[in-house]
């Protein structure tokens, strides 16, 4: 039973495409998968994004796109960052990438739930911990959609064209 537990797991961690399966790694120096992330990262603090990292990208990848929600904000999933046509030779996004439309790698930045462009870090209200995915997507096409797009919009125009996924998880709680 254990043995199938990790099996499923770890294929869970993977994607499957055009017959392959297609790993992505995602990091952060910020915080390792599963741990809490630092006050700096959030409204408590600084506010600002931690740093990301990636490798095993997918053959024929042409644009990564990431997203960070939190499904368990109050009656919803918040989103705290949208970001997308991040170009195939970029493999990190540094700390504290300013709240711009478009960055200097020539990403664009979407709309949060917070009603702004930019990161919007953890800040559930008092009481347990809340889970903070941030998901990164490897994509076979830049989407050249204007900046701004909701979670919502953006996971519309990735359809079809996720190679590899991966993701990464911090806990906050107030």
């Amino acid at each position: 039973m254990k043995i199938k537990f990790i099996a499923l797991l770890i294929v869970g961690c993977l994607i499957f495409a055009g017959g392959e399966v297609m790993a992505l790694e995602l990091k952060s120096a910020a915080f390792k998968d599963g741990d809490i992330i630092d006050a700096k990262y959030t409204c408590s603090g600084a506010d600002v994004s931690p740093q990301l990292s990636w490798s095993e990208i997918p053959d024929g990848t042409q644009s990564f796109a990431l997203i960070c929600d939190d499904p368990d904000a109050p009656g919803m999933t918040w989103v705290h960052w949208v970001v997308y046509d991040i170009p195939a030779g970029v493999i990190e996004l540094p700390e504290d990438v300013p709240a711009d439309e478009a960055l200097s790698n020539g990403a664009k930045q979407g709309m949060t739930d917070f009603r702004k462009i930019g990161y919007g870090g953890p800040c559930p209200p008092p009481g347990g911990p809340h889970r903070y995915y941030f998901k990164l997507y490897a994509l076979d096409a830049m989407l050249d959609l204007e900046s701004g797009l909701t979670k919502k919009e953006l996971l519309q125009a990735i359809n079809g064209h996720v190679l590899g996924e991966a993701k990464i998880l911090g806990h906050f709680r107030r």
